[in-house]
Formats: C-alpha cells, structure tokens, sequence
C-alpha cells in the first residue's frame, strides 16, 4: 500500500469503541476487582466509533462514507481506496464474500448411502417444523396454562380441525434456547463461604437448587415425544456452560424423557426422539440444511450498531460466513487453532435465531442462486407465539396461543 495508489486492503475488521470492554485489561487486572455493570450497547454518542483492519501485520485505520453500513469486529472485508498522508486508509468502495455454495436437498445423505452402498429410501413431501424458544420455565411460575395449550396445540388436541390438520404436518419441533430461567443470581465470594459452611454433607442445598423448573421441563418433554421428534439447544440461562459453542444439555436432567433420546450422530438428522444438540447448531431436516442458535450472537451484535433489525443483522451474517463475528472479543467461546467453528461453510436453507424481542422473517438470495430464508423466533414466554415453517412451499406462519378471559 503506498500513498496516492489506489488498491484493494483485505482484513479483518476491529471497532474501537468507546464503551467496548478489553479482555486483555481484564487480565491484568486483580480476579476480586468487582466485575463491569453489563452494557446494553458499546457505542457513546459523543465519540464515534474507530474501525480498523487488520492482519498478520498489524492495523490500519480506515476512513470513508462507504463504511457507514453496519460492520462489526470479526467479520472480513475487502476495501478499495488510498493511504491518506496521515497514515489512514480512504475507502471509497467495500466488497465481502457473500453466501457460500448451497447444498441440494439430500445431499449430505446420498453422499453416506453412496459410501455404504446402501439403496436409496422412498422419500415424500416434506411437512412442517415448529420452532419455539424462551419458555423461561420457573418453579413458582403461575403460567402454566400457557404451556399446556402449548403442548395440545403441537399434539393436535386444541381447538378445531384447521389447527389438527396444521400440527398433523408439524414433523419436528425445535426449542431455540432458554428454557429454564435463571433461578438465583451468582454469589459473591463472601456469600458463597458462609453458604458453604453452613451447606449440607448430604444431598443438595434447596437454597441455591430447585430441581422443580427441570421435572416441569422433563414433563413437557415427554408430553410431545411420543408424537414429534424434538431438538432441544441450550440457552443462555440454560444449565450448560457459558462459553460457546455450548454443549448439549446432560441428558440426566431429564429421567423420563431421556428414553427417547439417540446417541450422538455423526451430523445427520432423522432422529426420531429427543435431539439435545449444541449452540449453535447446524444440521439436516428433510434433507434441507438448517443452521440455528439460541441468540447470544445477535444480542451481542446488536451492542455493536443501531437503528436495525435482527433479519438484516442475521442476513450480514450469513454474507460475512460467520455467525459469532465478535467471538472472542466481546462474546465467550472457546479456543480454537486449526478452524473456526462458526464460520459458514455451506449456505443453509434456513436459518433461525431465538430468543427474541419479535418475530422476523426475510427470504435472502445470493449471486450463485443461493436461497436462504432467516427467521427470529420470539420469546414464548412474553409473545406465546409458535413459528411454523413449511419445507415444501417455504412460507412461514405465526401462531399465537392464548385464551379467552371470562366476561365481566
């Protein structure tokens, strides 16, 4: 790069933000320093924010209107523009890698019979899946009616023939997330010593466990497997670990409804019981590529720009190949050397999110023919709403669940 000549820069892209957590000063400094109240958003009005790229080599600081689309740290761009004479780069034009080649229907499974020399199975019309996330389950919560409609609506026993005949084509059910709520907040240090003084030697604590949101979770889960096959993805406030990709939920957690659940698979679908999967998750339904998490990517996304939607932060993603773009920076995750596990290799049919404000949904093409439909699942718990999306003609309907109150 040389002053006056115009070239393209590739890199990664780095924002400086004013309120952007470093976790580098965070080793630095003492473990019993008090952890930072949690920040709703990294930008401050009065400094605007600074966005790099970089590589092996170092930093550029980069400059320009065609930088105002909404970029995060994480995700690559190629810039065309001049070195400044005070070092920084003028972009006059941005370019990245958009959607990748998507995969044809069966793909992934006519590849393993063709390795086995197995025949190929009759295949019909695909039905329905139903998507929910955020049931948020408590032990002193008093909306249990709502989960129960919940629970006769997938197994076709609420309301009229129209709505049978809609959860007869219902083929898997996907919980995105978050369905237990956080029960306690964690201890400190000075709380946690006299709890553990005063614990007891056998058993458990029922101060700081309360096994009841887990049996109600266990008792939906058995409610609905005997009729549709259910992948679970840990959430947030889900007992998994904090860091991502989050691990499947133990299957000890629920002694009943643990029956119908499979060892792993190597990455096919067509489980037939209770799929406890990772966060994110990527795998085959129908023969179609689906990619889903439970929100934590986006919520940190949305800490980053203003003024903009999940469907369009969602859309960057799968254009950028990357669906945790700020990981490790400013969200969990583990170490990894050889390759990233949240790049997007291959592009998805469908791609859902959970545990959101709202509902949200955005069919996206890409240069090659790509169609990729990307879907935002509210939370259950604040909309009693049900996704429903249809492999055979794509069109996605929300059903919201409710009742009717008693007259004065």
């Amino acid at each position: 790069m040389r002053q006056g000549e115009l070239c393209w820069v590739v890199g990664t892209v780095f924002m400086d933000l004013a309120m952007k957590p470093n976790v580098l000063d965070d080793i630095t400094k003492e473990h019993w320093i008090a952890a930072p109240p949690k920040r709703t958003t990294y930008l401050e009005p009065a400094k605007p924010a600074d966005m790099m790229l970089e590589d092996e080599s170092g930093r550029l600081r980069v400059t320009g209107d065609p930088l105002r689309a909404h970029y995060v740290t994480g995700c690559v761009l190629a810039a065309l523009g001049t070195e400044q004479a005070d070092g920084t780069f003028q972009v006059i034009a941005t370019q990245f890698v958009d959607l990748p080649r998507q995969p044809q229907r069966w793909e992934r499974q006519d590849a393993t019979l063709a390795r086995t020399n197995e025949p190929t199975p009759k295949r019909g019309k695909p039905g329905k899946i139903a998507i929910v996330s955020g049931l948020d389950l408590a032990g002193d919560d008093p909306e249990n009616l709502a989960l129960q409609l919940l629970v006769e609506f997938l197994t076709g026993q609420a309301s009229g023939p129209l709505d049978q005949d809609k959860a007869a084509d219902i083929t898997r059910l996907i919980i995105a997330g978050d369905s237990l709520r956080c029960a306690s907040p964690i201890l400190s240090r000075d709380e946690f010593a006299a709890k553990k003084a005063a614990s007891k030697h056998y058993g458990y604590d029922a101060s700081t466990y309360d096994p009841i949101p887990t049996g109600r979770l266990d008792t939906f889960l058995t409610q609905i497997l005997p009729s549709i096959p259910i992948t679970l993805l840990p959430g947030a406030s889900d007992p998994s670990n904090v860091a991502l990709p989050q691990q499947p939920l133990h299957p000890a957690l629920f002694p009943r409804s643990r029956h119908y659940a499979e060892p792993p698979a190597s990455g096919l679908d067509t489980l037939q019981g209770l799929d406890m999967v990772t966060n994110p998750w990527e795998g085959d339904v129908e023969g179609y590529r689906i990619l889903g998490t439970s929100g934590q990517n986006i919520a940190d996304l949305f800490k980053y720009v203003e003024k903009v939607k999940t469907v369009q932060i969602m859309e960057m993603m799968l254009r950028w190949r990357c669906i945790a773009p700020t990981a490790p920076d400013t969200l969990w995750c583990y170490p990894f050397q050889d390759e990233d596990p949240f790049l997007v290799k291959e592009c998805p049919h469908l791609y859902f999110v959970g545990c959101q404000k709202k509902f949200g949904r955005r069919m996206i093409e890409g240069p090659a023919g790509q169609k990729a439909l990307v879907i935002s699942v509210p939370r259950f718990r604040k909309k009693k709403q049900v996704v429903l999306v249809d492999l055979d003609s794509w069109e996605v309907e929300v059903v919201k669940l409710g009742f009717a109150k008693p007259l004065a």
